[in-house]
Parts: C-alpha cells; structure tokens; sequence
C-alpha cells in the first residue's frame, strides 16, 4: 500500500519523537516532516504537502488554531488531526470550524492514533466521546461575544469591574452588562462559577 505521509506539529520535542518511533513502526506511515509553531507548520506544509496534519492547539507564535486556518485557506483538501490536552467542547468546535477533520487527546495518543489516522484518511471524522457529547449538550447554546469572552478572561485573571473596564477601554457600567450577559449564557451563579464553566469548557485560556 502506499505511504500515508505524516507532518507532526508540536513545540514539544519528546512528543514529536514519541509519535515519530509510533510512525516508524508502521509500514503504511510516513513522517515526512515536523514543525514547532504555528508559522513553521505553514511553511513545512507548503513544502512536503503531507497527506495528514497531527497539529496541536497551544504553540508558540500564532497557535494552532490560526495554522489550521491558514493551511485549509490555501489547501482547501488539507486533512488535519489535532492531538490536544484540551478537553473543553468549545475548544474542539473551534478546531472543526477551522478546518480539523479529528480532535484526538494527547492522553489518548497511544491508543486511538493510528486507528483516526485510518478513519480520517477514509473520509471520516472522529471525536472522544466525552466532547461528542459535551458538543451536543451545548449545541444550541448562545455563545460568548468575542468582547465577553476578553471581559471574562480579565475576571479569571482577578480583575475587579473596575480594573476589567480599564484594562479594554470602556465603561465599567458597560463591564456589568457583560458579565450578565455572561452569567446567563453559561447559567453561571456567580463571577467565580462562570470562570469555572468557561475555563473547563475550553472558553477562555489563562
């Protein structure tokens, strides 16, 4: 059969070279090139045009996200599979609006990567079960204003109302309209409880 040719994209050597000796083991796969950040996974991409992306979410530069973008924009039959320690539902929705064909967790990278590598080079998508679900659980939720969200990071920091209105630029009148808005989106009880919601959701990032 011929080679399924592979790009890893992490910051991390160790893991880079855990699933290169995973590949060398497979007669089927081939890795044909790594990167470290999100600018360097771009150019690999344009140089080798692998037939299979494993991309991680948080890098230095301009992250995973934004390369996922960038290379589906200008390879429209890119496949990519993000190998992520984020188990957050929103996390994973942004990834599949970016353009990710598979959403796999790093603690599950022994396991279940070479059976979606396979799934997804026959055309299919593959997500844990768990954020299936947390998906489908929320998929008629309103989401968070890209303004809310900055407000609601600002919070998890520790910032006062005060301090959060400030720091963006507006009214601390303003800052209040947000957080209820904010608290009812994610039936929060309170600033705390939000901030809770949103970081384990994957929301937010601190």
């Amino acid at each position: 059969m011929p080679s399924i040719r592979i790009m890893t994209v992490d910051d991390h050597p160790l893991l880079r070279e855990g699933i290169a000796a995973v590949i060398e083991g497979q007669d089927e796969l081939q890795l044909v090139a790594e990167a470290s950040t999100g600018e360097e996974a771009i150019e690999r991409y344009r140089e080798h045009r692998p037939d299979l992306t494993l991309m991680d979410l948080q890098m230095p530069g301009i992250g995973g996200l934004a390369a996922i973008e960038a290379i589906r924009g200008e390879f429209p039959d890119a496949r990519i599979l993000v190998l992520t320690t984020y188990r957050g539902d929103v996390q994973a929705l942004r990834a599949f609006r970016a353009g990710a064909q598979g959403y796999l967790l790093k603690s599950e990278l022994r396991k279940e990567m070479l059976s979606t590598i396979r799934q997804i080079m026959d055309g299919k998508r593959r997500v844990p079960q768990e954020i299936a679900h947390e998906m489908a659980g929320h998929a008629n939720d309103d989401e968070l204003t890209p303004r809310e969200t900055q407000v609601l990071t600002r919070v998890a920091m520790g910032e006062a109302n005060r301090d959060v209105a400030v720091s963006l630029g507006i009214a601390e009148e303003t800052v209040k309209a947000h957080m209820k808005s904010i608290l009812a989106k994610l039936i929060a009880n309170d600033r705390t409880h939000a901030v809770a919601i949103a970081l384990r959701r994957g929301i937010i990032d601190i």
